[in-house]
């Protein structure tokens, strides 16, 4: 096997279990996506691109649909919800660090603390700006 965690890889849906679905990846290896790496719709039979983010002693394979490591994943968050914000007409968005998961992951298909990261990072840039009840871009 020459596979190396962070590697970019097809993945195709095959069966769902209790902790997500198994998944083909690059048309040779069965891995597993786990249901809390998931924040888009997906189904049995999809393709879709995905990454290695663990092979475990016993030769098992966990996969993710997000680039892995700190530097990967928060650059697409940012930029996700830079892109929110800019094509939002009001400039802002209605979603802060006390909003629930199920309204962040509504609105930016992310988890409450990738959202958590990104917005930490946009504010050290000094690109937002941080109220109450919502985040305004600068």
């Amino acid at each position: 096997m020459d596979l190396q965690v962070g590697d970019q890889v097809q993945l195709i849906i095959e069966t769902e279990t209790a902790l997500g679905f198994i998944v083909l990846i690059d048309e040779e290896f069965e891995g597993l996506l786990y249901r809390n790496e998931i924040f888009a719709p997906i189904e049995e039979g999809m393709e879709v691109t995905g990454y290695i983010k663990n092979i475990r002693e016993d030769g098992k394979i966990d996969v993710s649909l997000r680039p892995q490591g700190f530097r990967n994943v928060i650059d697409l968050d940012v930029e996700k919800i830079l892109t929110k914000l800019k094509n939002s007409k009001e400039g802002f968005l209605l979603l802060t660090d006390k909003s629930s998961p199920e309204s962040i992951k509504f609105h930016l298909n992310m988890s409450k603390k990738a959202f958590k990261k990104a917005v930490g990072n946009l504010y050290k840039q000094k690109l937002i700006v941080l109220k109450d009840d919502r985040i305004e871009l600068v």
